[in-house]
């Protein structure tokens, strides 16, 4: 999200023209989400609570972009998808507590994904070519 935030700094009054941000919490925007053209996506999922987020945003996008690369490949945010069974048992109650999945998957894993932005963090050039892609449409 920082990053994204530095890349609107650059160029948001080149844009401003073409996008309307609906929903972004860092920015403090809490709209809804509906009849959005495209949706960004940060981070894997590692919730029943996540999945039914990431599909609430899914079936009101045209198009959803999965950026950077726990959204795009589920790490390095999965590394607990590949703890042995004593480090597993060790964060069990965590898992619990907080309701969170044993794995952690990517967004592929539960939705279709028209785009990604590799990287952690993403990699800004991309992700300026990709919107501006998208933009040009």
């Amino acid at each position: 999200m920082i990053t994204f935030l530095e890349i609107l700094n650059r160029k948001y009054a080149e844009w401003s023209d073409k996008i309307n941000i609906l929903h972004c919490r860092m920015l403090k925007k809490v709209g809804k989400l509906k009849n959005m053209d495209l949706a960004f996506v940060e981070g894997a999922i590692s919730s029943k609570e996540e999945e039914k987020q990431l599909r609430e945003i899914r079936d009101n996008a045209k198009r959803l972009v999965a950026i950077g690369s726990c959204a795009a490949e589920g790490s390095p945010a999965n590394q607990r998808n590949f703890f042995d069974s004593k480090a597993t048992s060790e964060i069990t109650f965590l898992l619990k507590r907080f309701r969170l999945n044993e794995k952690v998957y990517p967004l592929k894993n539960f939705v279709a994904v028209d785009d990604v932005v590799p990287g952690c963090p993403m990699v800004e050039e991309k992700f300026i070519q990709m919107l501006e892609k998208y933009m040009r449409r």
